[in-house]
């Protein structure tokens, strides 16, 4: 069921230089593009779907919007500022545009968790994996975070979890996530040669 007070977001701005400077969503896993992977987890979940991205052309695909980032230096920040701005809903859930492996009980899972309780939801919903880390490239986006976002970019600060101490923070515990994702492998990100080829593996 299409779910329409929360939008979708997919982060593709990055420059993948550690790839050749290869766009990462083209990428192929086995005999589908990661960008197609991703469509296909979210496209039967959300009626607003957003890419954030450097060149809107590039990402010209049915079915969803492309915008590019505000801010000319490249991050998952900027992106996710890009994103936020452009949504329909009053939250979104993201992802980055490298995760080959995203399983929809994981993003139903987080999408739950960022229900309102007595009017109000939390800022972001995020996973907290048993390392004692989040993993803020999987995680639901109030666009109340957008100030907080934005000052922040205008300071250079491009680390994603600095405004977080700002925002009323909802963790999703280990237990929960290997419930809906038993190996967490839709936090597995394509970023380098090596991690292409166990991707391409599996």
């Amino acid at each position: 069921m299409h779910n329409t007070q929360i939008s979708a977001i997919i982060l593709a701005g990055g420059k993948g230089s550690r790839l050749g400077n290869v766009n990462k969503a083209f990428l192929k896993v086995g005999s589908t593009r990661i960008i197609d992977r991703l469509l296909a987890v979210c496209t039967p979940m959300f009626t607003d779907i957003v890419i954030a991205c450097r060149d809107t052309e590039t990402f010209a695909l049915p079915g969803v919007r492309a915008v590019a980032d505000h801010f000319d230096i490249r991050s998952s920040l900027t992106g996710l500022h890009a994103g936020l701005e452009a949504i329909t809903g009053d939250r979104a859930f993201v992802t980055a545009c490298d995760a080959p492996f995203l399983h929809p009980e994981m993003v139903r899972l987080l999408v739950r968790e960022s229900a309102p309780q007595n009017g109000i939801g939390p800022d972001i919903t995020i996973p907290l994996k048993e390392d004692g880390y989040h993993e803020p490239l999987c995680a639901v986006y109030s666009t109340r975070c957008l100030p907080h976002i934005e000052a922040q970019l205008r300071t250079g600060n491009l680390k994603i979890t600095d405004f977080f101490g700002q925002m009323n923070l909802k963790n999703v515990p280990a237990d929960k996530l290997r419930a809906a994702d038993p190996d967490l492998r839709s936090f597995m990100g394509v970023n380098t040669p090596q991690e292409l080829e166990q991707a391409r593996k599996r």
